[in-house]
């Protein structure tokens, strides 16, 4: 099994079996990345390709200084961003969460989706970057342009605030 850092130079230097091999193991990620920040399926897949065609593009620009992984998410987050601000002008929010991903109980999807809503927009990303995309505190930064304790200190209010959120109310009368 190929690297991915191995594959991208490969991929630099005009290898299709490298581009797809890499598109196989981040189309499912990717997808899932806008799915669980977009209402609508079909604009995740259109992103997840973008996203892709932007990697073809741009297939030169890239430096092994950061891994490949860091890379694609910082230009899946670029695309995010720019989908947000696009849909911001376009029509006002309605205060819709992302869609985390499926559970076995359809209403712990939707009691996790509710209080992923009510979470500071950056400490909801943190958040998702870390635990739905398994990126580490580093790549977080980076892509984030946050100092690491930021994003460390982030992580840790908004599980917090996640948490007290998902807690059970207590009736102490």
């Amino acid at each position: 099994m190929n690297s991915d850092d191995h594959l991208v130079l490969e991929f630099q230097q005009g290898s299709r079996e490298a581009f797809t091999e890499l598109f196989e193991r981040y189309r499912d990620p990717l997808f899932g990345f806008f799915r669980r920040r977009l209402d609508h399926p079909s604009r995740a897949e259109e992103l997840t390709q973008e996203c892709f065609l932007a990697l073809l593009r741009n297939v030169s620009r890239y430096e092994p200084r950061a891994g490949f992984r860091s890379y694609l998410y910082g230009i899946a987050i670029k695309m995010l961003w720019a989908e947000r601000r696009k849909a911001q002008r376009d029509a006002p929010t309605n205060g819709t969460a992302p869609d985390p991903a499926t559970h076995e109980n359809p209403y712990a999807a939707l009691w996790v989706r509710t209080a992923l809503g009510r979470l500071e927009q950056t400490d909801r990303e943190i958040l998702m970057l870390c635990e739905y995309e398994q990126l580490s505190y580093a790549e977080i930064a980076g892509l984030l342009r946050l100092p690491l304790n930021t994003v460390r200190s982030r992580l840790f209010r908004a599980r917090l605030a996640l948490k007290e959120q998902l807690l059970p109310v207590r009736n102490d009368a």
